[in-house]
């Protein structure tokens, strides 16, 4: 068997999608060593090394055009050049990010994180939100196969976009090796470099609307003034569109000195920022998936998530949920996560047993066997 994926997103996108990408490709490779894997990407920015898997089936494809000439020709010109005119003949084609390229012959495998731009449109840029409500669907309506990273997502899918039940599957994501409970020691030196050794509450994800962080940084301003925490609030990520009223709402706090916003955080790095947060909240609108509260509960932290979309679904009991539009349930279930002792151990240990059912090996074995039962068709 001979599988094309388009590996362009692990490659220009650090986080969220290019890190699931990446998280699943090196899962393939350490279960797989049967089947030709072709890794297709975009020429890649300046000084960016594509990670191609160090096995003898994998290697990698370079399409000598940058990731937006192509998104420009196949999505928006439509100009009918097929991907596998330069892969040369393939059982699969996996494109991981949303849209297809043009097919020719090769059956079709499409993997479609969320439809946020569908249902929360308000928290999407006007003119990516028009190129996905274009580029997606039509993706949707020609590939052979649909997957979707959780059952809310599939619904959405199914619902949505009319996709028949028969052609979508649900493959989670998973949780690395490398998020653990670290040692106070280690704690103590991240906590002295993020926020100069005052404990912290972390949040983690793209600085945007979808992420609720306003109503976030308001809760945490409630707490501050019924509790008097010493906390901080550390809202790591990239930042990202419709994101000034984010850093307006933060600069006008009253605790506006007790917000930090370090930026990107490399995933090498990302296992001692969880570890050594006192509380991770995740209050967001809507996800497909929601990698952090589970790499949160791995790294034996309290987990606050807002009771939308996938979440409930992917935290099961181990976290606090509350109404992602009420300010005040999310400051009460903070401020308890904190502050009650035998609430925190009980969060601590469910959180730990409800991420082992997560696994990048697991997700690669389901993507396997997909590949393998259109291959046989």
């Amino acid at each position: 068997m001979r599988v094309a994926i388009d590996y362009t997103s692990a490659i220009y996108q650090a986080a969220g999608i290019g890190r699931f990408t990446r998280s699943l490709v090196h899962a393939l490779a350490e279960i797989d060593r049967d089947t030709e894997y072709l890794l297709v990407y975009a020429a890649p920015p300046r000084g960016v090394q594509p990670a191609i898997p160090d096995a003898p089936n994998f290697s990698g494809h370079r399409i000598p055009l940058p990731d937006r000439l192509l998104t420009i020709a196949w999505q928006r010109l439509r100009i009918p050049v097929p991907v596998d005119l330069a892969t040369g003949p393939l059982d699969i084609f996996h494109s991981p990010d949303f849209v297809l390229p043009p097919v020719w012959r090769t059956p079709t495998v499409l993997t479609v994180h969320d439809l946020a731009f569908l249902l929360r449109p308000e928290c999407a840029e006007q003119k990516l939100r028009e190129y996905l409500e274009k580029a997606v669907p039509r993706s949707v309506a020609k590939a052979d196969f649909v997957l979707a990273d959780s059952e809310n997502t599939q619904d959405d899918l199914i619902v949505l976009l009319g996709v028949p039940p028969s052609k979508v599957e649900v493959i989670p994501g998973g949780v690395d090796p490398r998020f653990t409970p670290i040692k106070d020691p280690e704690s103590e030196r991240v906590r002295r470099e993020v926020t100069g050794g005052a404990p912290y509450i972390l949040s983690v994800g793209m600085i945007e609307p979808r992420k609720n962080l306003g109503r976030l940084i308001d809760a945490f301003a409630r707490i501050k003034a019924a509790h008097g925490l010493p906390h901080k609030l550390v809202l790591a990520g990239k930042r990202g569109w419709l994101s000034d009223d984010i850093y307006r709402r933060a600069a006008e706090s009253p605790n506006t000195r007790d917000i930090v916003f370090p930026g990107f955080v490399p995933e090498s790095a990302l296992p001692g920022l969880y570890g050594a947060s006192d509380l991770f909240a995740f209050p967001s609108l809507y996800e497909g998936f929601g990698l952090p509260p589970l790499e949160a509960m791995a790294s034996g932290v309290p987990v606050v998530v807002s009771r939308s979309s996938s979440l409930p679904e992917v935290v099961g009991t181990a976290a606090l949920m509350v109404d992602p539009e009420s300010t005040e349930q999310l400051a009460e279930a903070m401020a308890l996560s904190i502050l009650d002792a035998d609430l925190r151990k009980r969060m601590v240990t469910d959180g730990l047993l409800r991420a082992k059912q997560y696994s990048w090996r697991a997700a690669a074995e389901r993507m396997l066997a997909v590949y393998r039962r259109l291959s046989n068709r």
